[in-house]
């Protein structure tokens, strides 16, 4: 089963038994990774017994996953190590920090907004469930795309919506809306993340610095996205780092989420193909209709 992880918000409760059976190794190669690395860092009871926490899989299984592209035991737990050391400033940045191998894009807001909302369309024609996170700037971007997002979030476990709104709100209606500051790295970000049954999809693109004000349409954006279901648990994993220091409450929320039946990877590839023709769909509609109305509204 596909699950997501946030950096751990409890006490660590896991023997070096569960730690095994959540990562597919064995508790001799724990053990040998433990004394001829020091890594994982169990806590210890004051018996002498190791715990570990949620946060400890996700970094074993991430040791796991860099060794089988290739790197040594020695560099995989380095860069997971290096990833702890230094919290990500937006989602863009610990996506790419954690994912060097994908190689971003430079596109126009059009097209950004071509493959955002094929990225969306197709969450909601799978009535899928999962989660949901969108960082929008600016609150009058969100308010301009509210409405279709409030039909995104119907089905969703957990929804949340980021912008510079003037205060935190849980719609009954809609996504969970938490502010960032106008100073926050986030402001100047636009990201979908969706990890969901039968569809894990991301977009992280944040808007290029101009040297005077540009009409709409003409914004630049440097764009990732994936939806690789490993990119993807990346990408939430740096939105959920961000939501910890943003909103510890909606953290939990993002906690609980997690022990939800999550999307299978096997399904969540094979609708990759379905996404890659909608999203060259939307963008063959751009070029037909340079006119189509965009996600975020000049003031």
């Amino acid at each position: 089963m596909y699950r997501f992880r946030i950096p751990n918000v409890a006490n660590p409760e896991l023997t070096t038994a569960q730690l095994a059976e959540r990562t597919g190794l064995s508790a001799g190669t724990l053990r040998m990774w433990e004394n001829r690395h020091g890594f994982p860092h169990p806590s210890r009871l004051p018996g002498g017994h190791r715990r570990y926490s949620t946060q400890d899989v996700d970094q074993v299984r991430e040791v796991v996953r860099l060794r089988d592209q290739g790197l040594s035991l020695a560099a995989a737990i380095d860069r997971v190590r290096a990833r702890e050391r230094a919290p990500a400033g937006s989602v863009f940045a610990g996506l790419r920090r954690r994912r060097p191998d994908i190689a971003p894009t430079v596109l126009p807001k059009p097209a950004v907004l071509a493959l955002t909302r094929a990225i969306e369309d197709e969450y909601c024609a799978l009535a899928a469930n999962g989660v949901l996170i969108g960082c929008f700037q600016r609150e009058r971007f969100y308010r301009h795309a509210q409405h279709r997002w409030r039909e995104l979030a119907r089905t969703a476990t957990l929804a949340v919506a980021l912008a510079d709104f003037p205060r935190g709100a849980t719609p009954a209606d809609g996504p969970a809306e938490v502010p960032i500051d106008r100073h926050h790295a986030l402001s100047r970000e636009w990201a979908v993340l969706i990890s969901a049954e039968g569809i894990t999809a991301c977009l992280a693109a944040w808007e290029q610095p101009a040297e005077e004000e540009v009409p709409d349409g003409q914004r630049r954006f440097e764009v990732l996205w994936s939806f690789d279901p490993a990119v993807v648990s990346d990408a939430v994993a740096v939105a959920a780092e961000l939501l910890l220091a943003l909103d510890p409450l909606m953290a939990e929320r993002l906690e609980a989420a997690r022990d939800q039946p999550g999307a299978d990877p096997g399904a969540a590839l094979r609708y990759g193909g379905a996404l890659t023709q909608r999203m060259i769909g939307y963008l063959g509609q751009l070029l037909a209709d340079p006119g189509m109305p965009g996600r975020h509204v000049q003031p």
